[in-house]
Order: structure tokens, then sequence, then C-alpha cells
């Protein structure tokens, strides 16, 4: 028994029974993943050690060639900018650059308040009753009634209601209005010149809408007994032209389209109507209507819807 063990130990082990499979060399595993890294693909069978038919390996494992780096891109370099020595580089500039404090918006100047007197009050007087905020002939004082007349504008118009005429509140008002007249600024309406009627107003009951002097007038037998300052549609909504009568009053009507209010309305056509118009009392003529004939003087319009009757003749001219 000892003799057979000691005979095995000696000639090593015996002759394979089948296909033996041997581990390739370590070397060559390592040269295969060098291998691999560089080349970016996974190992295929051609980078392992080939084995022959009996198993045994078919000659030295190969030797994986390492591929040479790839050669690095030569920067380009730029001409160099001859900058001037005062000349600071951007990202120095945003490091030092001291913050610039923001100045504080200053408040608008005032150019008129209470106590003022002369020519300019009697302006801004004119002006403000072109708009329907001053109810009286111009005076030349800035007293209560002017101050209650700016803060009215002011408030209407999103403004700071101080009552004083600042830079911003006047100019919004002359963007609104027109340079007064001589009758304007004595208070002589007297003296303004009466539109021409259209020989259609001349007979009967006509409300007789001028779009050339954007006036109203309300005519009874060919004399003028009221008149007023009207706007009108856009060109995209305008007013329809012609004679037409009254078939509708509706006191407190709310536009059913654009669901606005319309007091005081008098339907003379479709959807068009003789009314007062808030926004025309606010902006003036920097708006339009949707068509209608916008009245800005509510009291004005007020007197007229009570004297119109239905059927009355409306004419609508240049």
């Amino acid at each position: 028994m000892r003799r057979h063990i000691a005979a095995i130990r000696e000639s090593g082990p015996g002759p394979a029974t089948g296909p033996t499979r041997r581990r390739p060399a370590r070397g060559a595993l390592a040269a295969a993943a060098v291998l691999a890294v560089v080349t970016g693909c996974t190992a295929q069978a051609a980078d392992l050690p080939s084995s022959g038919a009996d198993g045994k390996p078919g000659g030295s494992p190969p030797v994986a060639r390492s591929s040479p780096p790839a050669p690095r891109p030569t920067p380009t370099v730029e001409p160099t900018r001859q900058a001037s020595p005062d000349a600071t580089p951007e990202r120095t500039r945003e490091k030092t650059a001291e913050p610039t404090p923001t100045p504080s918006a200053a408040p608008p100047e005032v150019l008129l308040a209470r106590g003022s007197q002369g020519v300019k009050v009697r302006r801004l007087q004119a002006r403000l009753a072109q708009i329907g905020w001053f109810h009286t002939a111009p005076t030349g004082v800035y007293g209560r009634l002017t101050a209650a007349a700016v803060e009215g504008f002011q408030g209407r118009r999103g403004l700071p209601v101080t009552g004083d005429t600042d830079t911003v509140t006047w100019q919004r008002l002359l963007g609104m209005t027109t340079r007064p007249t001589e009758a304007e600024l004595t208070g002589k309406p007297a003296d303004k010149p009466q539109p021409k009627l259209d020989p259609r107003c001349t007979t009967g009951r006509v409300m007789c809408v001028s779009k050339t002097s954007r006036t109203l007038s309300w005519v009874v037998n060919g004399t003028v007994r009221a008149s007023m300052d009207v706007r009108f549609g856009s060109e995209y909504t305008p007013t329809r032209e012609g004679v037409f009568s009254v078939f509708l009053k509706s006191k407190d009507h709310v536009s059913s389209l654009y669901d606005t209010p319309m007091p005081y309305a008098m339907f003379f056509s479709g959807g068009q109507a003789v009314h007062y118009s808030s926004d025309f009392a606010a902006s003036g003529y920097n708006g339009a209507s949707h068509g209608c004939v916008n009245v800005r003087d509510r009291k004005a319009v007020a007197a007229l819807f009570s004297e119109v009757r239905d059927g009355d003749k409306v004419v609508i001219h240049w």
C-alpha cells in the first residue's frame, strides 16, 4: 500500500479522463483587462489564452499588447489680445466691483396746491371742467372745490389722492383734455360755438349726433335744448350712421354681451344705444365704445333720458 502511494507521488497525476479546462495564466487575464479598458470594449474570446484539442495550452499565452495612449489634442492658442493698461479682466471686475445702490424714486413735484392763485389754476380748473370734475366757472383760486375735484380725478385713475396737482396728475390731465379756450377760461359757455345741425334734425324731436364735433344735441322743432360731449365705437365696432328711432329705454341697463353697466340707455339700432359711460368720464377720448354713443356727463344724460320718448328720432351723421 505504501509503495503504491509513493509511486503515485513520484509519477504525478495520471492522464485526464476527459478534456480539462485550465485557467488562463494570471498575467494573460491582466493583459486582457488592460486591453479592454484601453479600447473601451468588453474582452472578446480572442483575447484569452488558446487551448489545444487535448485541453492543454497550445503554446505560450499570447502577450496582450497595450494600445498606445491616444495623443492628447494640442490646445489651440489664441493670439493674445493687447489689453490697455487700465483694462481689468471680467472676473476680477466682478469680484472687486462695489454694488451700486439703487436710488429711490423721487416723489412727484407738486405744481399747484391749496392756496395757489393765478392763470395756472384757472387752466387747471378749465381742464377739470372739460371732463366733468369742476362744475363752476374757473376762479383762479385753488380752494376747497378745486382740491375736491383733483382728489376725485386722482382716485378714479389710481393715483395717490392728495388734492394737490403734482407732475403725474398734471400729465395725466393733459393727456385727457384739450387746451382751454378763452371762453372756457372765463366761464362763458355762451361763447362756445354751437354745432351745426344736420337738415334731418330740424323737425320733430331728435337726438342729433355729430361725429365731427363729437356732440349730441337734443333738438325739438329746430331748437337746441341741450348739448353734451359724446364718443363712439372704434374702427372694429363702429357706431352706425343714419336715421333711427328710439325703441327701448332702460334706466339701469347692464350689457348682456360685455357685462358692463349702461345707465340711462336709449336703444336706437340693435344693441347700440345712447347711454352714460363711467369709462368715458374717467378716460376721456383715450378709449372707445363697442358701438354705442357714450355720454360722460351723468346729470345731462339723466335729464335727456327723462325727456326722450319711444319713437323719437335719432340722427347720426358726420
